[in-house]
C-alpha cells in the first residue's frame, strides 16, 4: 500500500506525460502571443494619445497668449479712453 501511494505521487507530482506538457506549452505560447498583441495595441494607443496631448498643449499655449494679448489691448483701450469724471464739461 505504501509503495502504491509513492508511485501515484511521483506520477502526479513531478512526472507528466509529454502530450500534457506539449498542450500546456502551446497554451502558454498562445497566451504570450495574445499578451504581446495587446501590449502592441496599448503602445500604439499611448503614442497616439501622447501626440494628441502635445497638440492640445500647443493649442492651449496659443489660446492663453491670445487671451493675454486681448486683455492687454482692452486695458490699453480703457487707459486711452477718457472717463466721464476726467472730461471737462463743455462750458469750461
Amino acid at each position: 500500500m505504501n509503495g502504491d501511494t509513492q508511485r501515484e505521487n511521483s506520477i502526479t507530482g513531478g512526472e507528466r506525460a509529454p502530450a500534457d506538457l506539449a498542450r500546456r506549452l502551446d497554451a502558454l505560447e498562445s497566451r504570450i502571443a495574445y499578451q504581446e498583441h495587446w501590449l502592441d495595441t496599448l503602445d500604439e494607443a499611448v503614442t497616439v494619445q501622447e501626440k494628441r496631448l502635445s497638440q492640445l498643449e500647443r493649442i492651449n499655449a496659443l489660446m492663453q497668449e491670445k487671451l493675454r494679448d486681448q486683455q492687454r489691448a482692452l486695458q490699453d483701450a480703457d487707459a486711452e479712453t477718457p472717463r466721464p469724471g476726467d472730461e471737462v464739461p463743455p462750458h469750461y
